[in-house]
């Protein structure tokens, strides 16, 4: 993180300018530089003597690459006095080597001030920075540190005590970030640990135990620059954070591109479809990205009043995707919606262009960023022509370095070629866009027939009440899995499953598809960042499948 810290230190040094509109208010960048030192300076306190880091901090990836790529890069990385930042503290800017190390700091990533400022502060001394969430539980809390082993924590006091910190870090407790708790380790702290990876994210945990993923800063860069590009932002532009920063994904286009423009970075600290509307309207967003539950719910808010017309675009990505819905939705808001291909261990490595058709922008996922490769396999393992769908793969500078074990870097399953099986389906077009198809293991198994879930699901979306609709398995004596279906109404009212199935056969799906069960619900379980929790979907269609079946038998 120290090469953009370093360029964002040498622009506040010129001129100070706003960095963060959250709910508090507005933060300029000297502002967020000072709270950074002061964290930074506790970190360390408790750090022995010696070098920083165990090694010279962003030697690796992190930097190479001229520092221009694109409108982020005005101007050599730290060209400017380094030190003079942050309210004129001097030797602040100057790294670990004058302070001493902060090692590996897993922060609470909230969507406020604190999280930009504690990424300044690990920046500014080399360290790697690990993001959590404050609604990770103290079992998952105990299985991130478990994979990470940090030498810090930062966190508000009441997830400190929740986390039982103290236990694992019995040392002095210190304040930071107006009113935030850290606890640091004695001993001497190896960054090098972690293969030149600069942030730790975990995954959304959406198909099973979150992993942390080590993400370089050359990746970050790459990802974050390439969407600069690609929705054609310009230096000082403000973007908006809606979805939280504890997610990779979220963290590398909020934060890390942010840092890049050097404009404001608008949050909002908790999910609030209206309060994220105005604001974003209030303060001149040009850009942001969010879960498709997301964007749908702001669509409905806004009610055709085009509220968003001066966004250029909002990329989305992470769920189930409906052309109809998400064109509905854009004209509401007044903007254009790109329909993206990404994941915390590559990023996101595909887009449109705001200016493609619609059929482009939300009927397929967008195409491959320069420099990244994207490709489908068949079933005997050649490489899919255009219209076959196969398993997806992906190559390029975003590629993560691996996830997190018992502390250091485990190198992730390549293909022999250098390709990271993404567990998705397929599709590539002549025109060099690609569908994303489904999961590979996204299927019911209905007596020995395979229903694909996506295909389902979006023959459902396409019908005009559907808001949102998740298709689950629920258990059956006879046939294994039955189908079900969870439907949110656009309008609020119930969906019976006569309806459905009109529908359904209206649009030509196999009857052999259809839902045979319909459950209407207010909203779909959603994990920590907002994307679609199958298993809970699961979990909650399997109860009240049990509920409904118990009352039939008490009838």
């Amino acid at each position: 993180m120290r090469q953009v810290v370093r360029e964002f230190q040498w622009k506040a040094d010129e001129a100070d300018f706003v960095a963060v509109i959250d709910d508090t208010g507005s933060h300029t960048a000297r502002e967020l530089l000072h709270e950074a030192v002061r964290m930074a300076d506790a970190l360390s306190a408790d750090a022995p003597d010696g070098p920083a880091g165990d090694g010279p901090a962003g030697d690796g990836p992190a930097g190479d690459g001229p520092a221009g790529d694109g409108p982020a890069g005005d101007g050599p990385a730290g060209d400017g006095p380094a030190g003079d930042g942050s309210g004129g503290d001097g030797p602040a800017g100057d790294g670990s080597a004058v302070h001493g190390p902060v090692g590996t700091v897993l922060v609470q990533a909230d969507n406020s001030w604190r999280t930009v400022a504690a990424t300044l502060a690990v920046g500014l001394r080399g360290g790697v920075l690990a993001v959590v969430n404050r609604h990770t539980t103290p079992a998952e809390f105990a299985a991130a540190w478990e994979d990470i082993r940090p030498d810090a924590v930062v966190a508000e006091p009441s997830a400190m005590d929740e986390w039982t910190v103290h236990t694992r870090l019995p040392g002095p407790e210190r304040t930071v970030l107006d009113g935030w708790t850290c606890r640091s380790a004695p001993h001497r702290r190896d960054v090098s640990r972690w293969s030149d990876g600069v942030l730790i994210g975990l995954t959304s945990g959406s198909t099973g135990r979150p992993k942390g993923v080590v993400q370089s800063e050359r990746a970050l860069r790459y990802a974050a620059t390439s969407t600069i590009n690609v929705n054609g932002l310009a230096s000082g532009d403000a973007v908006a954070a809606i979805v939280p920063l504890s997610s990779t994904a979220a963290y590398c286009f909020g934060v890390y591109l942010s840092l890049l423009l050097r404009g404001p970075l608008v949050l909002t600290g908790k999910w609030d479809r209206a309060v994220a509307l105005r604001r974003m309207a209030d303060t001149g967003v040009r850009w942001t990205m969010c879960v498709p539950t997301m964007a749908l719910q702001m669509g409905a808010e806004a009610a055709g009043s085009g509220i968003l017309r001066g966004v250029r675009s909002i990329t989305v990505g992470g769920g189930p995707m409906d052309r109809g819905a998400l064109a509905r939705a854009e004209r509401s808001l007044g903007t254009r919606i790109l329909r993206v291909f990404g994941m915390s261990e590559c990023l996101g490595h595909t887009s449109p262009s705001p200016d493609d058709p619609e059929e482009i922008r939300l009927g397929r996922d967008g195409r491959p960023f320069p420099g990244t490769d994207v490709r489908a396999l068949t079933p005997d393992g050649r490489v899919a022509g255009p219209g076959v769908t196969g398993r997806a793969q992906v190559r390029g500078p975003s590629l993560f370095l691996g996830y997190a074990r018992e502390g250091r870097t485990e190198p992730p399953a390549l293909t022999e070629d250098g390709y990271l099986p993404t567990g998705d389906l397929l599709m590539g077009h002549e025109d060099g866009t690609i569908s994303v198809m489904g999961r590979e293991k996204d299927i019911i198994i209905r007596g020995g027939r395979n229903i694909d879930i996506t295909e389902v699901e979006r023959a459902v979306a396409s019908h005009p009440r559907v808001a949102r609709a998740c298709v689950v398995p629920v258990p059956d004596d006879v046939l294994g899995e039955r189908v079900a279906l969870l439907v949110v109404a656009e309008d609020g009212d119930g969906i019976e499953l006569a309806e459905v199935t009109g529908h359904l056969e209206s649009v030509g799906l196999s009857k052999t598809k259809w839902p045979e069960f319909v459950y209407g619900i207010e909203e779909l379980p959603q994990t920590k960042v907002g994307k679609l929790d199958r298993r809970g979907a699961r979990n909650l269609a399997v109860g009240l499948h049990a509920h409904e079946t118990d009352q039939r038998g008490g009838a």
